[in-house]
């Protein structure tokens, strides 16, 4: 077991974030001409919770909804993703929202889109005063990704003092950068990423990220490894997308630990259903095999086959169980012939 996470605590992981409201139109039809929109929820740091519990650890997060009927239908969307409400925090403000975004998906060469409704969202109210004392105590890891940082300057403070908080405690910090330019500016991002850096044990950085917002240079291995010289991070994750065309992508990652770089063939030409949620999908699969056996070669497997199965489900929280997981990540190294369908 990797020495930097704690053996048990009542939680496997406790994530930090927003869970909005989703809407899509059905059939690929566009935002601007669709009647119908399908509800769901959707929140990169509840993707990643569920999807690590799905597959068997223990998750909480820490949110913030409106004590109204939108605010309970995420509440029960995040019980059924098999996440602990422990720490859900209810708005009873006259000016409650939840925050709101519209998903296009795309058809070649019409590419998929996204329309943020998040200002003012009950989310970016929320101050540590409103979260347990005891809460850092209570988790083997703390979990935020990027966007939690970048949709509110007084939240970003909380962000700031919750993964202090966690680290001084003694729980592994793990943070995906997921840079969102329509929330922020690289200038603002890599200057607020750089100073909780020093923080994280667990990163997750695409390669576009690293060269562009974070302005590194040499060639992806050399990016990598530097994280942990420059700033102690321990294990370092990069995925790897190649998108044919909004319907079909391959995927891969590579992943830095001690030394060593891992990485296995790409799932090529996958069917994608739905493609929001995927890289959440990643995090959960190699999260849960750090937690779970300690080890980067089965989180490479596991992320990668999270991810490439979250692309074939529609809405954002992963839907697979462990036994089909594991399935699919032995399929994936069968080079033979194999069977159609599982019956």
């Amino acid at each position: 077991m990797m020495d930097f996470i704690p053996e048990k605590k009542r939680f496997d992981i406790i994530s930090f974030g927003e869970v909005m409201l989703r809407l899509s139109p059905p059939d690929k039809e566009k935002i601007s001409h669709a009647q119908i929109f399908e509800k769901n929820a959707g929140g990169s740091e509840l993707n990643v919770a569920s999807g690590a519990a799905v597959l068997g650890v223990r998750t909480a997060i820490i949110t913030k909804l409106p004590d109204n009927k939108v605010g309970r239908f995420i509440k029960y969307k995040i019980r059924y993703g098999n996440v602990s409400d422990d720490y859900v925090i209810l708005d009873e403000s006259p000016e409650k929202r939840l925050g709101i975004y519209y998903y296009e998906s795309g058809a070649y060469p019409r590419k998929s889109s996204v329309v943020y409704d998040r200002a003012h969202s009950s989310m970016t109210t929320l101050r540590p005063d409103e979260i347990p004392d005891d809460i850092y105590d209570k988790t083997r890891l703390f979990h935020v990704s990027g966007i939690s940082l970048a949709i509110e300057k007084d939240l970003r403070k909380t962000v700031i003092e919750l993964v202090k908080g966690f680290k001084k405690a003694g729980a592994a910090i793990s943070f995906d950068v997921n840079y969102r330019a329509k929330l922020w500016s690289e200038d603002e991002a890599r200057e607020t990423i750089k100073s909780i850096l020093p923080y994280v044990d667990i990163l997750f950085v695409s390669e576009e990220t690293s060269r562009k917002m974070m302005q590194k240079t040499g060639t992806l291995e050399e990016i990598m490894k530097s994280y942990t010289e420059e700033y102690g991070c321990k294990i370092v994750l990069t995925t790897q997308r190649v998108v044919v065309s909004p319907t079909k992508h391959n995927f891969g990652s590579i992943i830095y630990c001690d030394g060593k770089y891992y990485q296995e063939p790409s799932y090529d030409n996958i069917e994608v259903v739905d493609r929001i949620g995927s890289g959440d999908a990643y995090v959960a699969g190699a999260l849960y095999a750090i937690l779970k056996y300690g080890d980067c070669q089965k989180a490479l497997e596991f992320g990668n086959a999270m991810s490439a199965v979250k692309n074939t489900i529609y809405g954002d929280m992963p839907a697979s169980s462990l036994g089909e997981i594991t399935s699919i990540i032995a399929s994936h190294k069968d080079t033979g012939s194999q069977e159609e369908m599982n019956r």
